[in-house]
């Protein structure tokens, strides 16, 4: 793990496309700003393990998850972008 310390304002690239920002610092809470384009995907941890679990559990209901062996077959319903997360709605996450 990659450790960088930053000050208020400064900021992080990953990438030549992500860009991350120190916008306020209060205490033990760091408020981040994330500038990606739309196909990278960016959530919480709590959100993005709640994503994997509802994709497992539908996956579940599906018939256990098996896959087609002869190749893949495309996204799951309610999977969004077939890649194991919805779509990304239009508004941001809220803290």
């Amino acid at each position: 793990m990659l450790l960088l310390t930053r000050k208020l304002g400064e900021n992080i690239r990953i990438g030549d496309d992500v860009k991350i920002t120190i916008v306020e610092v209060k205490g033990n809470h760091v408020k981040l700003g994330i500038d990606a384009p739309p196909s990278v995907k960016v959530h919480r941890e709590e959100i993005y393990e709640r994503i994997q679990q509802e994709n497992r559990r539908a996956q579940a209901q599906q018939g256990g998850g098996a896959s087609n062996p002869g190749g893949d077959d495309g996204p799951k319903p309610g999977t969004g972008t077939g890649n194991g997360l919805p779509e990304p709605s239009k508004d941001k996450e809220a803290p």
